[in-house]
């Protein structure tokens, strides 16, 4: 059976950082009550989340309407819900928190990027998100954990949350509405640093809620203790993006974090099936899980290899065939560069401000240990390539490294597989049929086991 997954926690920003962002905000008056000079929480808003054993509220539709400066992002809702909403900067975006409930829009609206942030990427999540006129460029929406959803906006200027709460509807439903007016830059900037002050007590409170999420201590047998005592070797499987980061998509095509998921439950039935690993997902659902909470799964779980699924996306329609990434400092080439940035921004596109842990130990111990484990992470690699084109089509060039945020865990061997290219026809049509799922699952599978075979005593 297979290992149920870590939950998704917030992420714990380091206390300098935490310490800035608090004394910032307090400065510009952001800890004022949720219902401050920005129109959060209006009467109205003030809904309880659905109880244990209740359906969770549904979001039937939504529209952007512009009425003389003021534009509108609402949507239908099966019942209230209570918004908490907040700008941030870097980019302008405009974030807007939500109890557990579902998105269930029409297909048909059509996708668009997420404010020039993501190339070929759409800045849909559930389903959908439009280029818009007025305030909003874009919007998406979608799951942040559990219990959790989020709406983020993507602004074409600065602008000030006029009012955002839950209202009266028609026929009995209610109306989830955020309006938004032009303001001027400086306003933003003081508006920004109160959403990331606010932004950072919610990620704290939320960690120190849930279960430690400690990383493990790099240990002179880091890599090869774990299997002299003669356990199971732990397989982390990532399925990227999820929840409000929807990842690459392509009109009427799946989006990436649907097919990636699809993927990671197929490979780990593949490995459980040889009786030989423990695999383990980062997510088992169509949820967000941020970039350093990936890693910390792998870490605390003890794993002994993390492998990160997703699909990828080009203008160029020609280019196909699945591509093996592993980190490095420098880019293997300019499209592993573009690639690592992109995904890279994967916490940024679902509203959340990372704030990087500057306390990495840098000392002898811990350089050999991450030399290794980038050597270890290399040979899976080639092993994965060479396994891989007796099932399906490899890119011209399918093997690259960049400096991937995911990649980064300094004492598991990790790779990221880009199953296929999303932008190209055949490659959309076969990463959504079972039977080619099956082939290149169980060719993963293989890889693995030959990987773990080397490693063994006598293997080479």
């Amino acid at each position: 059976m297979i290992r149920r997954s870590f939950q998704a926690r917030a992420l714990r920003p380091p206390r300098g950082a935490l310490t800035v962002a608090l004394a910032l905000a307090l400065a510009a008056g952001s800890l004022a009550g949720e219902a401050g000079a920005q129109g959060r929480g209006q009467a109205g808003s003030k809904q309880a989340a659905s109880q244990p054993g209740e359906a969770p509220p549904v979001a039937l539709a939504a529209r952007v309407l512009q009425s003389g400066d003021v534009t509108r992002l609402s949507f239908e809702v099966s019942a209230p819900v209570e918004p908490r909403a907040f700008v941030l900067a870097d980019p302008a975006r405009v974030i807007v928190d939500l109890p557990e409930m579902r998105f269930d829009l029409p297909p048909s609206m059509p996708p668009a990027p997420s404010a020039g942030q993501r190339g070929g990427r759409s800045g849909a999540s559930g389903a959908a998100s439009q280029r818009m006129t007025g305030l909003i460029a874009s919007y998406r929406f979608g799951a942040v954990g559990p219990g959790r959803a989020r709406v983020v906006i993507d602004l074409a200027g600065p602008a000030r949350i006029v009012h955002a709460a839950s209202e009266p509807g028609p026929e009995g439903r209610s109306r989830l509405v955020i309006d938004l007016a032009p303001t001027d830059a400086v306003s933003f900037a003081v508006a920004a640093v109160e959403g990331r002050g606010r932004q950072a007590m919610t990620q704290a409170q939320s960690q120190s809620q849930s279960p430690s999420s400690a990383q493990p201590p790099v240990s002179a047998d880091g890599l090869e203790g774990r299997s002299a005592r003669g356990e199971r070797p732990v397989i982390v499987i990532d399925p990227g993006h999820g929840g409000v980061d929807v990842g690459a998509q392509a009109p009427g095509r799946p989006a990436e974090k649907d097919i990636v998921l699809e993927f990671a439950r197929a490979l780990a039935r593949k490995l459980e099936e040889t009786g030989r690993f423990s695999a383990l997902l980062t997510r088992e659902g169509d949820v967000f899980v941020s970039l350093p909470e990936r890693v910390r799964v792998a870490r605390a779980a003890g794993a002994q290899l993390f492998l990160s699924i997703h699909a990828d996306s080009l203008n160029e329609a020609t280019v196909s065939g699945a591509t093996v990434y592993t980190v490095s400092d420098k880019a293997s080439d300019a499209h592993a560069a573009r690639l690592a940035e992109k995904e890279n921004l994967a916490d940024k596109v679902a509203g959340f401000e990372t704030m990087e842990d500057s306390s990495e130990v840098s000392d002898i111990l811990f350089d050999l240990t991450r030399r290794e484990t980038r050597a270890y992470s290399h040979v899976f690699a080639r092993t994965l390539v060479s396994v891989w084109k007796e099932a399906a089509g490899l890119n011209k060039n399918p093997h690259r490294s960049a400096g991937f945020r995911v990649l980064q865990a300094p004492d598991v061997p990790s790779a990221l597989l880009e199953l296929g290219y999303i932008s190209h026809q055949k490659d959309a049509e076969l990463m959504n049929t079972p039977a080619w799922r099956d082939r290149t699952a169980g060719a993963v599978a293989r890889s693995i086991e030959a990987f773990f075979a080397l490693r063994e005593p006598g293997g080479g």
